[in-house]
């Protein structure tokens, strides 16, 4: 089986074919309005949230190279997702915003565990990838 990031989002497009499959996930916007959406097992969050038309911009459409999706992660939930990768730490790095919960959308593939999810988007996200700022490995 492939990974539903090598998808760009088809994938999310899909509805769930059974309701085992449904992991409802809340997002809540800039503005504080709090968005269901019924998302399904294997959705990446950044494709989920551009199907539902939440504001999670992936200029570099999941290739980890910005960190304009990030995201804040309910507190319990934190611990459900695997540890971030290395490149997902250096983005973080540049986040503006930065929590103890900080990760990226796109780095996100629900799981039955996420049900119930909370994924607040920051007060603005800043974009390398427009700005013409190259991140450097550390």
């Amino acid at each position: 089986m492939t990974s539903p990031v090598s998808h760009h989002g088809s994938y999310e497009y899909q509805d769930p074919k059974s309701e085992e499959e449904v992991v409802n996930v809340t997002f809540i916007d800039r503005s504080g309005n709090k968005v269901p959406v019924r998302g399904k097992i294997g959705d990446n969050i950044l494709y989920l949230a551009h199907r539902y038309g939440i504001e999670l911009e992936g200029a570099c459409e999941a290739s980890l190279a910005c960190s304009t999706c990030h995201v804040y992660v309910d507190d319990n939930y934190t611990d459900l997702l695997p540890d971030p990768v290395e490149e997902e730490d250096d983005m973080l790095d540049l986040a503006v915003f930065l929590r103890d919960n900080s990760r990226l959308g796109c780095q996100i593939i629900l799981t039955k565990e996420l049900d119930g999810m909370t994924l607040t988007l920051p007060q603005a996200t800043r974009n390398f990838y427009v700005d013409g700022h190259v991140p450097k490995p550390h």
